[in-house]
C-alpha cells in the first residue's frame, strides 16, 4: 500500500492527466453522442483494461531497471522530469481546439466497442510516455511491488473510467465548450502549468 503522502499527489495528478482531451476522452465523447453513453460504457470497459496493461507493463519494465540499476534509473527519472516539462510548456502555448468530428464510431457491438477501447489505449504513444515518465516514481523499493502496483492502476482505472464517463455524459455541450479557443486555452495553461510542476517535483524527489 503506498503512503497516504504519495496517493495525496498522485490522485489529483492522474486525474488531471485522465481528463485532459486525448485519443480516449474524444472517443469517449463522440460514442457518447452517437451511440448512447450506455453502449459507449463497454468501451471504456475496454479502454481501462488497457490503460492498465499499459501501466503494469511501463512499471515492470522500469522497476528492474530501479532494483538492478539504481544509477541508471537516476538519468531516466531526470529524463522523465524534462520530458513532462517539455509537454507542460507545449501545452501552455498550445492555441489548437480539439477535433471531435473526425473520430470514427466503429463498431457498435459490446465486444467491438470494447475491443475498440482497449485497442485505442494500447496504441496510444502518449499514454505510454506518461505512464513510464509519470507512474515509475510513485513506487517505492522498501515496500512490496505487487500491493503497491495493485492500489495505483485501480486508482488510476477509477480515474480513466471517471473522466471518460464525464466526456461521454457532456456529449455536444462540451464539445461545444471545448471548441471555444479561448476555453480550450486556459485549459491548455493549466494542464501545461501543473505537468511542469509534477515535472519539478520528480526531479527534486
Amino acid at each position: 500500500m503506498p503512503d497516504l503522502t504519495i496517493l495525496a499527489v498522485f490522485i489529483p495528478t492522474f486525474f488531471f492527466v485522465s481528463i485532459t482531451p486525448g485519443m480516449c476522452m474524444t472517443l469517449a465523447m463522440t460514442l457518447g453522442m452517437s451511440v448512447g453513453v450506455r453502449r459507449t460504457l463497454w468501451m471504456m470497459l475496454g479502454e481501462v483494461f488497457g490503460v492498465a496493461l499499459v501501466a503494469i507493463a511501463a512499471v515492470v519494465g522500469v522497476a528492474s531497471i530501479m532494483l538492478n540499476y539504481p544509477a541508471v534509473f537516476q538519468v531516466f527519472k531526470w529524463l522523465g522530469a524534462a520530458y513532462l516539462g517539455y509537454l507542460g510548456t507545449k501545452m501552455f502555448i498550445a492555441k489548437g481546439h480539439m477535433n471531435t468530428g473526425d473520430t470514427p464510431t466503429g463498431p457498435a457491438s459490446r465486444i467491438g466497442l470494447a475491443s475498440q477501447g482497449f485497442i485505442t489505449a494500447i496504441a496510444n504513444p502518449k499514454g505510454w510516455a506518461f505512464m513510464v515518465s509519470l507512474l515509475p516514481p510513485f513506487i517505492s523499493l522498501s515496500k512490496p511491488l505487487t500491493g503497491q502496483l495493485m492500489v495505483l492502476v485501480g486508482l488510476i482505472m477509477l480515474s480513466e473510467f471517471v473522466c471518460m464517463l464525464i466526456y461521454a455524459t457532456g456529449g455536444k455541450s462540451l464539445r461545444m465548450f471545448l471548441n471555444r479557443n479561448d476555453n480550450i486555452r486556459w485549459m491548455n495553461r493549466i494542464a501545461g502549468s501543473l505537468l511542469i510542476g509534477v515535472g519539478v517535483w520528480l526531479a527534486l524527489v
